[in-house]
């Protein structure tokens, strides 16, 4: 187990040290890139890439908190990222190292007054999972309910900004081929979600908030909050159980894993398109599943709300690219404040190259999601989406959906499940 974790000004010192070295990197290959025919020159910049995100990971990995959260949801933006990158970056979503059981048993008692031993019938101390910028552990309340105790590590939340500071410096180096205006918007995204994940209480709602949404769906677990054992910085929830996505794709049937499928990508569908409230952490560990469908969802520090004009854009949207319609899907951008208005339409090839992509997710038919890379074939083609960059305002608000989006895709493609997302989509909005 680690100790406690580093201080602020040692938080600092490690991160710059971060961005120093991948500063230095990318000098290193600009020059020695300058005089290299262009096949050199995408090698070096792959191989920049991955030195780049694994010196990211050996950082933010030892650091926790903000940096490393913001790093593992860096890396589920697949069809953004330079694939070394990503990769580099996924080794962040394993669990993190614990924090000594000392160091959490003295946060509980500074937020609810006493050791865990005496606010629970029993309280494991070894710690059921630990992540970026807290920890878990079971427990039974004194009326017989088992729980989870979600304790935030101490020091993290004074750190936040200038942890997304440096993480956005060497972000801005190993990232050099995104949109800048794009980069901006998903880091004053990440960062006021964020601030709101640290905040337990928030979080509690967020549980709430979900849990209201889906209450009529039984295939769908939310846990419930023990409200008198959750603070600022303790979560209390009840302990529901699941199999993990790891167990599912390498051992279910594949009906059992076509089910689990259809019920992950309904949920984006009508958390977005129907309520307007988002989970917004596609973390795979942040879900676990049931053999007869039923999905377990956990983590509620991210969750994104959307206003009814908002969601009607969406829905606009989605109705415009079912029906192939290009300029309702422009001017549905354009209503999402997405598209710059005083920009010329946007015609068949810019929307013929999306619409060409993610085609077949738009048929009334069941897809092989094995089959399907979305994500990578986006990628291969953003060099031609460049020349369009100016047409484009991106704001916050579309930030986690894409990071929703792509994170799902990548599931359903390790889950190889067959899902009819055409008819789910046509079912919401006509």
């Amino acid at each position: 187990m680690a100790g406690r974790p580093p201080t602020k000004g040692r938080r600092f010192l490690k991160l710059a040290s971060m961005t120093a070295a991948v500063a230095g990197s990318f000098a290193r290959k600009q020059l020695n890139s300058a005089f290299r025919d262009k096949l050199a020159q995408e090698k070096l910049q792959e191989v920049f890439a991955r030195q780049a995100g694994m010196r990211m990971v050996a950082t933010l990995g030892e650091l926790k908190g903000a940096a490393m959260k913001l790093g593992q949801m860096m890396s589920t933006a697949t069809d953004l990222l330079p694939p070394e990158l990503a990769e580099a970056l996924s080794a962040l979503q394993q669990d993190a190292p614990p924090m000594d059981a000392a160091v959490i048993a003295e946060v509980i008692e500074a937020e609810l007054g006493e050791v865990p031993e005496r606010l629970f019938r029993s309280f494991d101390r070894e710690p059921f999972a630990a992540a970026s910028i807290g920890q878990v552990h079971r427990a039974v309340t004194d009326d017989g309910r088992e729980v989870v105790v979600k304790v935030q590590y101490p020091g993290i939340d004074g750190a936040i900004d200038s942890d997304l500071s440096q993480v956005r410096r060497a972000m801005k180096l190993a990232w050099v081929a995104v949109d800048g205006r794009m980069m901006d918007a998903m880091f004053e995204e990440l960062s006021e979600r964020l601030h709101e994940e640290l905040d337990y209480c928030n979080e509690a709602d967020n549980v709430r908030a979900l849990a209201a949404v889906h209450a009529k769906e039984p295939h769908i677990l939310i846990p419930e909050v023990v409200g008198e054992r959750s603070s600022g910085r303790v979560l209390t929830l009840t302990l529901l159980e699941g199999a993990p996505l790891s167990e599912v794709c390498t051992s279910w049937p594949q009906e059992h894993r076509d089910r689990i499928g259809s019920q992950l990508m309904r949920l984006v569908t009508e958390e977005l398109l129907v309520h307007g409230v988002l989970h917004g952490d596609p973390n795979p560990a942040n879900f676990a599943f049931r053999t007869d469908g039923t999905m377990v969802i956990y983590d509620f520090g991210l969750i994104r709300r959307y206003t009814d004009t908002e969601r009607a854009g969406f829905r606009a949207l989605v109705h415009a690219a079912l029906q192939d319609d290009h300029a309702g899907m422009d001017a549905a951008l354009i209503a999402l404040h997405l598209r710059n208005p005083k920009h010329e339409p946007l015609g068949a090839e810019f929307y013929g190259l999306i619409l060409g992509i993610i085609g077949p997710l738009l048929k009334d038919a069941d897809v092989d999601m094995a089959g399907l890379s979305i994500n990578q074939q986006f990628m291969e083609v953003g060099p031609r989406f460049l020349k369009y960059a100016t047409a484009f305002s991106p704001g916050p608000e579309i930030a986690v959906v894409k990071r929703v989006v792509t994170g799902q895709l990548d599931i359903l493609r390790a889950l190889g499940a067959r899902v009819n997302i055409g008819g789910m989509l046509r079912a919401i909005v006509g």
